[in-house]
């Protein structure tokens, strides 16, 4: 296991506040919480080195939590819901993000040379209807022990399923 200094884990893994970019948030002013993203993004420095955006969603009005990771260097977005649902539930999240990551390429005279590719990954699955907030956090836990940039789509062997023990 290799250890990060504080300073290399705060280079490859940010996070981005569930208060400032939700599913209410996205319906009141989509133009607002795109901006917030994309200075969230600029903040962070040159972003040409991979590394991961956290983004724990919210669909509105204490509802069901997701987690978005993106690596904006490579045009990827990791989506894992603990529900096995995919980001159509969300077409405005999806689209904000994608708006986001095109205006900050922008801004930064970055060329898209591609795509955005958005990936569901197959991650542990809660059988109730309460844990989806403690998988969120467990997701985020699992990608900076490993340190893993790369999200397999089939998740990590390491972390196939949880219990108790874990």
């Amino acid at each position: 296991v290799t250890l990060l200094r504080g300073t290399e884990l705060c280079n490859r893994f940010n996070f981005i506040a569930a208060s400032r970019i939700n599913a209410t948030l996205i319906t009141k002013n989509p133009t607002s919480v795109k901006n917030d993203l994309v200075d969230r993004f600029m903040a962070a420095g040159d972003n040409t080195t991979p590394s991961l955006y956290f983004l724990p969603f919210n669909s509105g009005n204490g509802g069901h939590w997701v987690l978005v990771a993106m690596d904006i260097s490579r045009l990827i977005v990791y989506y894992l819901d603990s529900l096995s649902g995919d980001w159509s539930k969300y077409p405005s999240m999806k689209k904000t993000v994608d708006a986001a990551i095109i205006k900050f390429r922008s801004k930064k005279n970055y060329r898209n040379r591609k795509d955005i590719t958005w990936i569901r990954v197959q991650c542990p699955q809660q059988n109730n209807s309460v844990d989806c907030g403690f998988f969120v956090l467990r997701f985020m836990r699992d990608i900076i022990a490993l340190n893993r940039i790369d999200i397999p789509k089939m998740y990590f062997e390491e972390y196939k399923s949880y219990s108790r023990a874990h």
